[in-house]
Parts: structure tokens; sequence; C-alpha cells
């Protein structure tokens, strides 16, 4: 008799101005293949630095699930883009957080400008890695030991991962579940969304 699967963390960081379809498209790829595959393989969650209303880009209000140091621990650290991101550059407390976080997550991902916080973090050292097309010099600035691809949708160095603007996150989410559960999985989630994959 086979053991039972235990279910992913997947920890979404939130942020005010976050970009929403940088945290809603992961969101919903993750939650849906939970949902298709009975509720046994995903636990998605947000986290923030507090609890309290994030205000997202445009004015969308989310409330997070966890403040940031009570979190479950995350198999699965997404860092979301948008404006909001430099404010994060500059939080030292927030990006040893992800620091740590990163160090015994199976898989961390970005999405869009999230790609500056982990090159700030020092998480993107030596990799290739991508960001929303209007911001790929920011990136070579805030990640110089990076290099930087600006023809890719999303890049997969292995744990770390880093997809382009906005709506490539849904591409490389997919692509995580296919990594960690099949390609079934995954062509199931998108027919499901009635997403055409790139």
């Amino acid at each position: 008799m086979n053991p039972p699967v235990q279910k992913r963390n997947v920890a979404i960081l939130l942020f005010d101005e976050i970009e929403v379809l940088d945290f809603a498209g992961p969101f919903e790829v993750f939650a849906v293949t939970d949902e298709l595959r009975g509720y046994a393989t995903f636990n998605v969650f947000t986290v923030a630095e507090n609890i309290g209303t994030i205000r997202a880009r445009n004015g969308l209000k989310v409330i997070p699930d966890y403040p940031r140091e009570s979190c479950p621990p995350p198999h699965v650290l997404i860092i979301p883009g948008g404006f909001g991101t430099r404010a994060l550059l500059h939080k030292p407390a927030l990006l040893e957080w992800v620091r740590q976080k990163a160090r015994h997550a199976e898989l961390v991902m970005s999405v869009c400008t999230g790609s500056l916080v982990l090159g700030q973090a020092g998480l993107l050292d030596g990799l290739r890695a991508t960001t929303h097309h209007e911001c790929l010099e920011l990136l070579r600035t805030t990640a110089p030991r990076a290099e930087v691809v600006a023809t890719e949708r999303f890049v997969d160095n292995g744990r770390i991962l880093t997809a382009a603007g906005i709506s490539a996150g849904i591409d490389c989410s997919l692509h995580v579940v296919e990594r960690l559960l099949g390609t079934e999985a995954a062509t199931q989630t998108a027919r499901y969304m009635e997403y055409r994959r790139s």
C-alpha cells in the first residue's frame, strides 16, 4: 500500500501595489489543480508582512491568510510582481525572510518584477532569469550576477524559476504543476481554465 502523498504548501507573497494577475494567476493554477485532484496536492495560501488589507494595483483589496512570521513552511514559494516590489527591495527583514524560506523550499518562483526581490536577496546569482519586458534593465541592475533573458516566457533553473510579465505566471505555474505532478495534471488544469499554454 502506497503512503499518502503529502500536500505541498504553496505560499504566495502579497504586498501593496502588487499586480493582480501576478498572484491571482498562480493562485488559480495551483488551487484548480488541487480541486481537480481531490484536494490532495496543494495547500495554497497568501502571506504578507502583516495581517491587514492589501491594496493591489488599480484598487483591488485582498486580505492575506497569514502574517509573514507565522505562515506554514512553504514547499513552493511564489514572489509576484508589480510596482510594489520597489519598496520591498529596501526591506532587509523581508529579504531575509525570503532567503530563509527559499533555503528550505522545494521550489521558488517569481512572476514579473518579483524577480527583482529574488535578485536583491541574492537568489539569482549565477542563474538565468527574466522579468517583465519593460523591466529587464532594472533586473540587470538589481541582479548583476544573473544572466537576464529577454526572449523566454519563463526560465527554469531547477529550484529557482522566474516568469516574464503578468500572464506568464500562469504558464510558469502550469510548468511547475507538470514538473511536480506530471503532464496530465497540467493539461487537465489548463483545459479546465480554458487556457492555451504557450
